[in-house]
């Protein structure tokens, strides 16, 4: 690793947390002050199992999890073997790997509301009844184990500068906490590319067309294109969270929820669990 890598890698380990620190701050300012559902409380039900076990302790404990995969991997491809991104300027491999990984995460989203096995590591995400910047960090770690994993490993693989990895997991948590915000914004013709609250809120609500919509993370243009967008003009989501479903409040019970045994010899939630009460189709 060159010098410079070594400078750019030892910058952005202090402006990450940094970065994500002013951002959480500044979203939390502009939901006190243009909220899209006014009276939600900062402090909701499950803050502190969100910010602390969710956030920190879980986000730790999967991050030594994928780096152990990702070395493991490394070691058995040799150390920055493919390097097929090596050359290119640092702006060119993180527009890559966001598009890339944008594009993967929309198909594995909707895979995961349509798959009985995969939606029981979905479920813990749309559990929250008050969707807020902090609500997409309640995610269970099988989820986050397969997704980061299959976000970073190729940043790695593929000989990527060492910053593009810290670069990215900084644009994962500022535009995590801006899709899921309590903030009226509107955006007008870039919601057709750009995602944010008022379709990702949607995507959270109590209220379903098949098995969802909205299934796009950074980018709306992927739900625009494959016909599962959903933005009804001049109307809110009525209420936010799982319907029919005594989910746990605790963060342990949470995660082993996952693993409860079927309702029956086929488990097969019926689609409104998994998004709301009302269907759209009219």
């Amino acid at each position: 690793m060159s010098s410079m890598s070594l400078d750019a890698l030892n910058d952005w380990r202090v402006l990450s947390p940094l970065i994500i620190a002013v951002a959480a701050a500044v979203i939390i300012g502009l939901e006190r002050l243009f909220p899209y559902d006014p009276g939600q409380r900062l402090f909701r039900k499950g803050w502190f199992n969100d910010f602390f076990l969710y956030t920190f302790a879980q986000s730790y404990v999967v991050g030594l999890a994928i780096d152990a995969i990702i070395r493991a991997l490394d070691g058995a491809v040799g150390p920055g073997r493919f390097r097929l991104v090596a050359g290119w300027p640092v702006w060119a491999q993180l527009l890559l790997f966001f598009l890339v990984h944008d594009f993967y995460i929309y198909w594995f989203h909707r895979l995961q509301h349509r798959s009985s096995l995969l939606w029981r590591t979905h479920e813990a995400h749309h559990s929250v009844d008050d969707v807020d910047w902090l609500a997409g960090s309640r995610s269970h770690p099988i989820e986050i184990l397969i997704n980061q994993t299959v976000e970073f490993a190729p940043i790695v693989l593929l000989g990527a500068a060492p910053e593009v990895a810290l670069m990215k997991a900084t644009l994962d948590a500022v535009w995590g906490m801006y899709i899921h915000a309590n903030i009226n914004v509107r955006t007008g013709p870039l919601q057709y590319v750009i995602n944010g609250p008022e379709m990702h809120r949607w995507h959270h609500s109590g209220v379903f067309t098949g098995y969802g919509f909205n299934f796009g993370t950074k980018l709306a243009i992927w739900d625009w294109l494959f016909g599962t967008a959903h933005r009804p003009p001049g109307e809110k989501p009525p209420r936010y969270g799982l319907v029919g479903v005594d989910f746990p409040d605790s963060y342990l019970r949470q995660i082993l929820y996952a693993f409860r045994p079927p309702a029956s010899s086929r488990e097969e939630p019926d689609a409104s669990v998994r998004g709301g009460t009302a269907s759209l189709d009219r």
